[in-house]
């Protein structure tokens, strides 16, 4: 199969210390991209970035980011030294829930923190990044999304709206970009067994856990593999949306569980 090098270009990944972003990391560097990771935990991240420049050779900067603090994000941003401002790649991967309660219980707090990580600090960093991007003759925005977007679910007011928000507004920044070199892409996985249940449920690993009851779900680096096909087809393929489902699942709510 057909792979476009991307060998010696910058990536930049928000939410990399676990789960997709960690993983789409490790993908990238195999494939010798250096790496800018970002993310709250700087312990988990300069750990990679020791594995990373160990194992593949690739340069690593480790950036310690709060994606809810705009100030923060703006901070780091300004922070880049001028080599690693030559960005090829931007991975908008940092998002988080909170909670699947029914809207009129959940907080205030809960739901705004929701918006500002999913929302806020994505529109946010990609306007700063933006610029870097288009300099560029072969860029590539690549958002993470949900099968959420598409589907409201209760426990998910919020949640399912931010994620439809990323989408839309991927979407519209394609259309803005039609006439520049840089593609973007909406990534929208299903059920993936990662830390993101973890945290949604408060750090409940026993009731993250039953959310893959009785079939098998997705892992982080199914997705990473599938952000390897879309950044390494010819340059004239431009991959809008890519939805990726657990075998047993047919929606985001619609999953077929075996009886143990």
């Amino acid at each position: 199969m057909y792979k476009e090098n991307i060998s010696g270009k910058i990536a930049f990944i928000s939410g990399a210390s676990a789960g997709i972003g960690e993983a789409t990391a490790k993908m990238l560097a195999s494939n010798g991209v250096h790496l800018i990771i970002s993310a709250r935990r700087i312990d988990r991240l300069q750990k990679l970035k020791e594995e990373l420049e160990k194992e593949y050779k690739v340069k690593v900067l480790a950036l310690e980011i709060d994606f809810a603090n705009i100030e923060n994000i703006k901070s780091a941003i300004g922070s880049l030294d001028k080599e690693w401002q030559n960005i090829d790649i931007l991975i908008n991967n940092a998002g988080l829930a909170l909670g699947k309660d029914l809207y009129e219980n959940n907080t205030i707090e809960d739901s705004l923190q929701m918006i500002r990580v999913n929302c806020e600090g994505l529109i946010v960093l990609t306007k700063l990044l933006l610029p870097y991007l288009l300099n560029n003759k072969n860029a590539h925005i690549v958002n993470l999304s949900s099968v959420a977007a598409d589907e409201g679910y209760s426990g998910g007011a919020i949640y399912c709206s931010t994620k439809a928000f990323v989408d839309m507004f991927g979407d519209a920044l394609r259309i803005e970009l039609i006439d520049k070199p840089i593609k973007v892409t909406n990534i929208k996985p299903g059920a993936v067994n990662t830390e993101f249940s973890t945290v949604r449920f408060r750090g409940d690993r026993e009731k993250a856990d039953k959310v893959y009851d009785g079939f098998e779900p997705l892992y982080a680096e199914d997705i990473a593999d599938n952000i390897e096909y879309v950044l390494t087809r010819k340059k004239h393929i431009q991959i809008s949306t890519i939805t990726i489902l657990a075998e047993n699942q047919a929606t985001a709510t619609m999953i077929h569980r075996s009886i143990k």
